[in-house]
């Protein structure tokens, strides 16, 4: 099996953890002056980050565009109360996976630090009788990006919430219509020396492949009645990723598949990036 395409394939749901999740609360707070007349904001933000951050889980439609025009849909569930995991069924063909899943979709897990993807058992090579692929995110982020995603310290949509109440350029882009809901537009640019804990994570050569060597990240979200977001959408260098919430709590755990199951190519893939250079 040829690898040489696979950092991409892991690119697309690399850039749905990062990019709802990187804007954690580590260095923005110095920016808080800087909206401390925009009490109105704060207020709602604040309200929204609270029950956001509570309620753990939610049920999500997902769109990753790495700037092909092809963009790489994600359906399922996404989870922050126990560490940032995920369980979607991704587009099988625009992810170009057709080699590893002859489905239209192939489900896509994210927990504890590591990809895995539901692939066809393979006659031959590494995935011979698997059903499962691991890629460590260590892959594409270098270890000391990756650790950021292990465990408690994964994040949550709340973060860019968080991101946005400290910004120092947010702004109320004022009422629309999302999925059917009336919402609020609310819209921030975060560099990446206020990334906080996930600037590591962002700024690793994976992510600069990915992004184009992006150094801010744009962030908009909308906030619906209920004071939850409806949308977040993130934009940073050629990626975007849209977030639709369909609803909030009460989700599956996420586990990993059965370690008799899985074949773990972290280490090829590591090998094969090292290649390309």
């Amino acid at each position: 099996m040829k690898l040489k395409y696979t950092a991409a394939w892991v690119g697309f749901t690399a850039a749905a953890t990062v990019a709802v999740s990187a804007c954690g609360s580590g260095g923005v707070k110095t920016a808080t002056s800087a909206v401390d007349s925009a009490d109105k904001i704060m207020a709602v933000l604040s309200h929204a980050t609270d029950r956001t951050d509570r309620l753990g889980s939610a049920e999500v439609r997902m769109s990753t565009d790495m700037g092909t025009g092809t963009p790489v849909t994600l359906d399922g569930t996404y989870s922050w109360g126990d560490g940032l995991a995920m369980d979607v069924l991704m587009d099988t063909k625009a992810a170009n996976m057709q080699a590893l899943q002859h489905k239209a979709t192939i489900r896509t897990l994210f927990v504890k630090g590591a990809y895995y993807y539901n692939v066809d058992p393979q006659p031959s090579g590494p995935l011979k009788g698997k059903q499962w692929m691991k890629v460590d995110a260590s892959a594409l982020f270098g270890d000391k990006g990756a650790q950021d995603f292990d465990g408690n310290a994964g994040g949550n949509p709340a973060a860019t919430l968080q991101a946005l109440k400290y910004a120092k350029d947010v702004k109320d882009l004022g009422k629309e219509t999302v999925d059917g809901q009336s919402t609020t537009h609310y819209r921030a640019v975060v560099h990446q020396a206020e990334l906080g804990k996930y600037k590591d994570a962002f700024s690793s050569d994976g992510m600069k492949a990915l992004t184009g060597g992006a150094d801010s990240v744009t962030m908009d979200v909308w906030i619906g009645a209920k004071d939850l977001p409806v949308r977040l959408q993130d934009d940073f260098g050629k990626a975007t990723v849209t977030m639709d919430f369909e609803k909030f709590g009460a989700t599956a755990p996420v586990k990993a598949p059965p370690a008799a199951q899985t074949a773990d190519l972290t280490q090829r893939i590591k090998d094969a990036r090292s290649r390309q250079g």
